[in-house]
């Protein structure tokens, strides 16, 4: 494991993540609660949504405010254990 001082990224930043789900009329409100709970300044306001061609998946690309490697670490864990979502990246 990478020392804190080897990460690519500075802290604070804005950071972004593509999360994709099945099309489901909670899905974005669900990805929402959650990246609120581990940064507590994002609002809906901070997420771009795409749908599939065939509207079958939706993605959601968040904008967080990254505050340590820890934070993101457990953003993406509770994000890819979801199981309403089925990729992050």
């Amino acid at each position: 494991m990478p020392a804190p001082s080897d990460s690519l990224i500075e802290y604070p930043s804005d950071f972004p993540i593509k999360v994709m789900g099945a099309m489901h009329e909670t899905f974005a409100q669900t990805i929402v609660e959650l990246v609120v709970s581990h940064d507590p300044d994002f609002h809906a306001g901070k997420m771009e949504m795409r749908p599939s061609s065939k509207g079958t998946y939706l993605s959601l690309t968040v904008t967080v405010r990254a505050t340590s490697r820890e934070q993101l670490d457990n953003l993406y864990r509770a994000l890819s254990s979801h199981p309403m979502v089925k990729v992050v990246l």
